[in-house]
């Protein structure tokens, strides 16, 4: 074994002085954040897609300014505003209702900011998705007298979610990706976790080429994951030759 690999090997070790630790904590704090935003993004998406579609005009209004708005802003600056904002606001809130200020979870506050961020893209994803069903399988199903709720359940959402997988499994790579964003405010998720021990050791390109290859394992799982979803969701249905 070579002094170089030795030492590489030394610094990425699990157990101190190595920091391997340190980047698989990093790494499961940026998944957990992102498995939350993600979550909270889709209930958001899925019920302003439903508002946006058939909502009355000031809830559709609504929804446009929150979808152009947090589309257009980039996502540092939204994390900034509402990460320092949101947390002020609520402490404010608590101090004029007599209580006292509350240090918010940098996991949740993580969730919540890029929960937000998630939800204006799922929006547009799930609208396109319900959109893009074929209407002609609604009409059949309505002509056979089924409620709305079984008609949303066993035709509309089960045609949606094939149609915006796609859509979804980007959405969910994106989040992944800006949980790196977290750092400025200085959640210890996997890019400040990398940073710390870059800066402690000054092997800056040994912690960060960890660091892309822990993001780049993420992505190839979650894509093969969503290849499987993606394949079930579309079972029984015919395939475009292309």
């Amino acid at each position: 074994m070579t002094p170089l690999l030795a030492s590489t090997l030394d610094l990425l070790a699990l157990e101190p002085p190595g920091w391997g630790a340190v980047l698989l904590l990093g790494l499961w704090r940026s998944v957990l954040i992102a498995g939350g935003a993600f979550a909270l993004g889709l209930v958001i998406g899925f019920f302003g897609a439903y508002g946006k579609l058939y909502g009355g005009p000031v809830t559709r209004d609504l929804l446009a300014i929150y979808t152009t708005v947090v589309r257009a802003v980039p996502e540092l600056i939204l994390i900034l505003i509402l990460y320092f904002a949101v947390t002020d606001a609520l402490n404010q809130l608590l101090l004029a209702m007599g209580g006292e200020k509350v240090q918010i979870s940098g996991v949740v506050a993580g969730i919540l900011v890029l929960g937000v961020v998630q939800g204006a893209y799922a929006t547009e994803v799930l609208r396109g998705a319900i959109q893009s069903v074929p209407a002609g399988q609604i009409e059949a199903a309505r002509a056979m007298g089924m409620p709305a709720a079984l008609l949303a359940r066993r035709v509309t959402l089960p045609l949606m979610l094939a149609l915006a997988l796609p859509g979804l499994a980007n959405l969910w790579l994106i989040a992944t990706k800006d949980t790196a964003l977290l750092a400025v405010v200085g959640f210890a998720e996997l890019t400040q976790s990398t940073r710390q021990a870059a800066s402690t050791t000054k092997a800056f390109f040994t912690f960060y080429a960890a660091a892309g290859v822990l993001y780049l394992a993420v992505s190839i799982l979650s894509t093969l994951v969503f290849a499987l979803i993606e394949r079930r969701a579309r079972r029984g249905q015919r395939r475009v030759a292309g």
